[in-house]
């Protein structure tokens, strides 16, 4: 007979720590898988993420602006109801790093359009340089491929959850008295 004592269930901190722990992606994520994921849609992750993110009144609020001509300029995120602020979006799927010229650019297409935030989000990395610059002009945000990763898994972005079930042998089962037969 199986114990009726209420077991304590694991603290939130403990739980989040584990699920953590078994995360398969991004530390066994390929850039070149994780590049296939993004191939043709990856303006539309990145907005996706950042709505999840809290960004945006609602998902209407995201635009996709990306394309030859774009201006530099992916997405734009309207913060408010009546879009009287926004982050605007560059997305790269590049495999080389992303150097300071390119922040450089976004920054220019920021100023473009008096843009007082922006987003630079690639799935490869950004250069000691990159992100010197980007510290510097402070109204653009850097994420890499292992964050934008760790985000789109966080905010369950383009990610599916499959719960499994492990059995460990129940302790209280076989305590003294417990299988007494009445």
């Amino acid at each position: 007979m199986p114990s009726t004592r209420p077991r304590k269930a694991p603290t939130t901190a403990s739980t989040r720590q584990r699920l953590k722990s078994a995360r398969p992606w991004p530390a066994t994520c390929s850039r070149s898988s994780c590049d296939r994921s993004l191939r043709r849609s990856s303006e539309y992750v990145v907005l996706d993420v950042l709505h999840a993110l809290g960004y945006g009144a609602n998902r209407a609020a995201l635009q996709r602006v990306g394309g030859s001509g774009d201006g530099g300029i992916d997405g734009v995120i309207s913060l408010d109801k009546l879009g009287l602020e926004k982050v605007y979006v560059q997305a790269k799927r590049w495999q080389s790093v992303v150097g300071r010229p390119e922040i450089q650019a976004f920054f220019g297409a920021l100023a473009g359009r008096r843009a007082s935030k922006g987003v630079f989000i690639t799935t490869s990395a950004f250069s000691p340089q990159a992100v010197q610059y980007a510290a510097s002009v402070e109204k653009i945000v850097l994420v890499d491929g292992s964050k934008l990763a760790e985000l789109m898994l966080d905010h369950g972005v383009g990610v599916s959850i499959r719960h499994i079930q492990i059995p460990r042998i129940d302790s209280d089962y076989f305590e003294e008295g417990a299988l007494d037969l009445p």
